[in-house]
């Protein structure tokens, strides 16, 4: 395990250097590492970023620990049926939260934020979801009672043009994107949101687009209203909260991390753009559901 000296640290968000829209499009799955250690300068700078980076928007916490990468770390990828995704890794991010009401949904926009600083720091990264609570993974980040680890993510340097060779990428639809029509409405279900009636927040949205998703499902969809964004989780078949899978082997509801992920690129872009707002659970005005579609959050004015 890679630990850090003891550093008293502001907790909460911290600024990740570099414009936020520069590192979600800069940002990709790595799936290919070259085989040397994170140097000691990113590797501190990471570890400062990761002790600082504990508290999520909808009231959770968070304490995430940079692991090198272990035989023993390798064979939990392995038990997932994942090992042959993510090949050459020196280090993963692995973290610890308790249940909670929104604590998957922390989850995911706590992790996000930091594979953001990663990319900040040149490192390449991958998400890798799965069922962790007896892992090497769990057993590096001391996972207490009450605690669960939903997703780890692989970091090192990537191998050069990786992105570009990879059949793996191109399996997992992961250079595919859904339009913005079938993702972003106005006012109601079934009216897009265009670019011009989205203004300021176009770019906002775009950055959404971009975020990543197991198996680049997708599931978050934004209803506008008035000054108000809702978010609504729209579940893709297999990955229903309630599922056999889910209730018999503890693989953690992945679809709620994905809105975590979507909150961070829609927040960290909008602070950039100081178009202000918070984050807010009490749903106010929030548009009919359509379907299956479960409401998540809301982000509106201060």
């Amino acid at each position: 395990m890679v630990r850090a000296a003891r550093v008293v640290l502001r907790s909460g968000e911290q600024p990740i250097p570099k414009p936020v829209t520069d590192l979600i499009r800069r940002r990709h799955s790595t799936r290919a590492y070259v085989r040397e250690p994170i140097s000691e300068d990113a590797r501190r700078a990471l570890l400062a970023f990761l002790l600082a980076n504990t508290d999520g928007p909808l009231g959770s916490r968070v304490r995430f620990e940079l692991l090198a990468a272990t035989a023993e770390s390798r064979d939990s990828l392995r038990g997932l049926g994942t090992y042959g995704f993510v090949r050459g890794a020196q280090a993963f991010i692995a973290g610890a939260v308790g249940e909670a009401p929104k604590d998957l949904e922390d989850y995911g926009y706590l992790m996000e934020r930091a594979v953001l600083r990663a990319t900040d720091l040149g490192l390449g990264t991958c998400w890798l979801g799965g069922t962790f609570s007896k892992s090497g993974f769990a057993r590096g980040i001391g996972l207490g009672a009450g605690e669960q680890l939903p997703a780890v993510v692989a970091v090192g340097y990537p191998v050069p043009g990786c992105e570009t060779k990879d059949p793996l990428r191109r399996f997992a639809s992961s250079a595919s994107r859904l339009p913005g029509e079938e993702l972003f409405f106005d006012g109601r279900w079934g009216i897009p949101l265009t670019a011009e009636s989205a203004a300021a927040y176009g770019e906002v949205l775009e950055a959404v687009r971009w975020a990543p998703s197991a198996s680049n499902k997708q599931p978050w969809r934004i209803v506008r209203s008035g000054d108000d964004w809702h978010f609504f989780l729209r579940r893709s078949r297999g990955y229903r909260s309630k599922s056999r899978l889910v209730c018999l082997v503890g693989i953690a509801d992945l679809q709620r991390v994905d809105m975590g992920i979507a909150m961070c690129h829609f927040g960290s872009t909008a602070d950039e753009l100081r178009l202000g707002g918070r984050w807010r659970l009490d749903g106010r005005g929030v548009a009919a559901s359509e379907g299956e579609a479960e409401y998540t959050v809301t982000w509106g004015a201060t």
